[in-house]
């Protein structure tokens, strides 16, 4: 998800492998860690459910009774201009514009025992510790810290669904290791519903967090290990509001006692340490049980081996790392493979060793033949990010699309995921994009499942009434401005997703379905006004709202959005949106103005998050809608504008400096715009299998298919001033039109792009 645009500072180093055997070569990228934190640095496995991170602190989501802006820095946890950190948690989101989990947060400490994280003025005053930049290290799998304040290096790897702790500390008779349980993203009174702790022996700890945050009822259930016995253990009961507390006041439960239940719980653990002593700890985590929780610890991480661990974890983000292989210059190496980690870490795995996992009906499940995934931001990834999976994530991807279908089954509301977040749906953001991922991969061959089934669950979604006003939209033909204040957007994106279940349909022979969703599939001219060549407002009875400024993101009829940008949103049928805005003449000038214009201060007051640094002219990158529109001048006379501006946008917007990505990579949509553009190409419009040529920045590139095969392609004459495509062949034929299809890449070959400083 997108709230509007902010500027990633992250000066953190991450290895990531760029080729395997001996060839492996180091990149060290900023990892994406927006100046608002929407990224994190840490531990995880590819599209891992452990996603272990440290926090840097404890900003609430709410101050008296009313949210707290300063929260949305912290919506991965992680801020990168903050001194201190709090602890490391397992559970984090990639880039979004809102935020929950930061679950189960671990800190080691020594001295005298503090059940307070402090306050960043004065980090002495709690558990909090001090550190630097300059001892901090972040690779692809791991995370190394010093924590100043105690003398205590931190460790991090992980495996899907196991964090490994390893910290070495000085010699003390006074160690601690606190497990937070109060501690969360995006926290605020209550949200904890209810936490259970079992201390099952003196190195095994097991236990549950429920939480009513984004996810109403989201359950995590954990097994923490210890490399050592602990001496002893206690903890703290912060609920000062619990009336009734029974008969279990007949114990001391502040110490030595393993039954632990509460809404506010910090737990510590005390330990004798010698001098660089290592100790370590195995955290897992399930989506279904603490039984479930030990088994995938067991399976995962059977051993005690740290280096093992994290050695294995970089091996497999080399391996997926490798299915796209670049040459190009340093800088723009470091952008591609830091743009391929964050793509590769969501949707998250969500299901345990044995398949398990609990439902949208909160039941268990088993996963027959599939990988079960959650965390969809599917506003954001339809656009690209789940086309890139259909060309180097494919039987992932099948998996992803087999997870929605699954979704809906357990859905009482009987529809596919908006925003699928552990067994929840938080129904963030607008359209139904799930339809487009499905399309997408049925038509382009990834869906391994019921094609037919997939498409009842697609038209069951687009017809359901109660819905965000989709029952006004099918009557209407668009919503009313009365109804909504995103009306325009929504009925935009209806009409996009309408399109694609009509693609769906043809491919079936579905020929009632398609006739009915084609026809919806043109409900955004619904809202185009001639007079002012803009989307705009549509009142009930059928005139246009007076009051509009196609420049203000508030109160026009969009989401995250104003209608210069959002005026171009109709990816599915470019050639209609030129005819209807006067041609292509008219319609390459207005492209051009919104490329070139100049924002006035005022537009920057209303938006606290958007900088000049993240829009060129008035085209907003960071904003997911208007990702397709560079590429829009493919279907002019001026297609070498798409050219000039992709590799404009790919110099101004994605850069290995502290302010390096123009905007949220929102679970890794941003990085998959980048990897496309990069390569010279971009699906304008899901659901078909075209790709809309653009300008490659690489010099080379390999495409390792899951089908075996190899798409290669090749620049000659690349450099930063030949920007522009003179020449394209296809496994030695011309190609003489701008777009390249989908079965052509698949069945591998080569495809080779000559450039020159001068359009052609």
């Amino acid at each position: 998800m997108k709230r509007i645009v902010s500027i990633i500072t992250c000066l953190i180093s991450i290895v990531v492998f760029a080729q395997k055997k001996n060839l492996v070569q180091y990149v060290k990228p900023i990892i994406g860690t927006q100046r608002m934190g929407h990224v994190y640095p840490g531990a995880t496995s590819p599209f891992g459910m452990v996603q272990l991170s440290p926090d840097t602190d404890t900003i609430p989501y709410a101050v008296k009774g009313k949210y707290n802006p300063d929260v949305y820095k912290y919506c991965a946890g992680y801020q990168y201009d903050d001194k201190t950190i709090v602890g490391f948690s397992h559970t984090h989101f990639s880039g979004t514009g809102h935020s929950d989990l930061g679950d189960f947060q671990v800190m080691p400490t020594v001295g005298k025992l503090q059940l307070n994280p402090g306050t960043a003025d004065k980090p002495l005053s709690g558990f909090r510790s001090s550190f630097s930049h300059k001892n901090e290290v972040a690779e692809a799998g791991y995370y190394k810290v010093k924590l100043d304040d105690d003398n205590i290096l931190a460790e991090l790897t992980a495996t899907t669904r196991v964090g490994m702790h390893q910290y070495t500390f000085p010699k003390t008779n006074d160690a601690h290791i606190i497990l937070d349980l109060m501690a969360g993203i995006y926290n605020y009174e209550d949200k904890n519903v209810w936490t259970f702790v079992r201390v099952v022996n003196d190195t095994l700890v097991t236990g549950y967090k429920q939480n009513n945050g984004w996810g109403r009822t989201r359950t995590v259930y954990f097994a923490m290990s210890f490399s050592k016995p602990f001496k002893g253990y206690g903890q703290k009961n912060f609920d000062t509001k619990q009336i009734y507390r029974g008969f279990w006041r007949k114990f001391n439960q502040e110490q030595n006692f393993p039954e632990i239940a509460g809404k506010k719980i910090r737990m510590y653990f005390d330990f004798d340490t010698e001098e660089n002593e290592k100790v370590k700890i195995k955290f897992a985590l399930s989506p279904v049980s603490q039984k479930n929780a030990i088994e995938n610890m067991q399976n995962e991480i059977p051993h005690w081996d740290f280096e093992k661990v994290k050695l294995q974890t970089q091996e497999n983000w080399n391996n997926e790392l490798n299915k796209i292989v670049i040459d190009a210059s340093n800088d723009n190496k470091i952008n591609f493979y830091t743009a391929m980690y964050h793509a590769f870490i969501s949707p998250t795995t969500y299901m345990d060793t044995n398949g398990e996992y609990k439902g949208l009906d909160q039941e268990v499940h088993k996963a027959a033949g599939f990988t079960n995934y959650t965390t969809f931001s599917l506003w954001d990834t339809y656009r690209a990010l789940h086309p890139l999976f259909n060309l180097v994530q494919t039987n992932r991807n099948s998996d992803m699309v087999q997870s929605m279908i699954e979704h809906y089954n357990q859905s009482t509301l009987k529809m596919l995921p908006i925003w699928s977040h552990y067994a929840n749906d938080n129904w963030c953001m607008s359209g139904y994009h799930s339809v487009s991922v499905i399309a997408d991969a049925i038509i382009k061959g990834s869906y391994k499942g019921d094609a037919n089934k997939a498409l009842d669950a697609c038209v069951a979604t687009a017809r359901k009434r109660s819905y965000e006003n989709i029952g006004d939209y099918i009557d209407k033909g668009y919503i009313a401005a009365e109804k909504t204040d995103i009306s325009v957007s929504n009925t935009l994106e209806y009409s996009y997703d309408d399109w694609t279940i009509a693609q769906l349909a043809k491919k079936l022979n579905r020929q009632d379905i398609y006739n009915e969703f084609i026809k919806r599939a043109d409900h955004w001219k619904n809202n185009y006004d001639a007079s002012v060549g803009f989307m705009r407002p549509k009142l009930a009875d059928g005139t246009f709202k007076k009051e509009f400024d196609e420049l203000s993101t508030h109160g026009q009829g969009f989401i995250e959005g104003n209608s210069w940008n959002y005026s171009f949103f109709v990816p599915h049928n470019p050639t209609a949106l030129i005819d209807t805005m006067g041609g292509k003449s008219i319609f390459t000038k207005k492209l051009d103005n919104l490329f070139t214009m100049h924002l006035p201060d005022s537009f920057f007051a209303e938006t606290e998050d958007i900088t000049r640094d993240g829009i060129i002219g008035g085209y907003v990158h960071g904003n997911e809608p208007a990702h397709h529109v560079a590429y829009l001048y493919n279907w002019t006379n001026q297609p070498w504008k798409t050219q000039a501006q992709v590799r404009n946008i790919m110099k101004m917007q994605y850069k290995p400096t502290p302010d390096g990505l123009g905007g949220n990579d929102d679970c890794g949509q941003m990085s998959a715009w980048y990897i496309f553009s990069s390569m010279g190409f971009y699906p304008v419009a899901p659901g078909s299998s075209e790709y809309s040529i653009g300008s490659p920045l690489v010099n080379n590139a390999k495409i390792n298919l899951e089908n075996g095969k190899t798409f290669e392609i090749v620049v000659k004459n690349q450099s930063d001033k030949n920007v522009f495509v003179k020449s394209i062949t296809l496994n030695g034929k011309s190609v003489n039109n701008h777009s390249i299809d989908h079965s052509e890449i698949v069945k591998g070959g080569k495809m080779i792009f000559t450039m020159s400083n001068k359009h052609n």
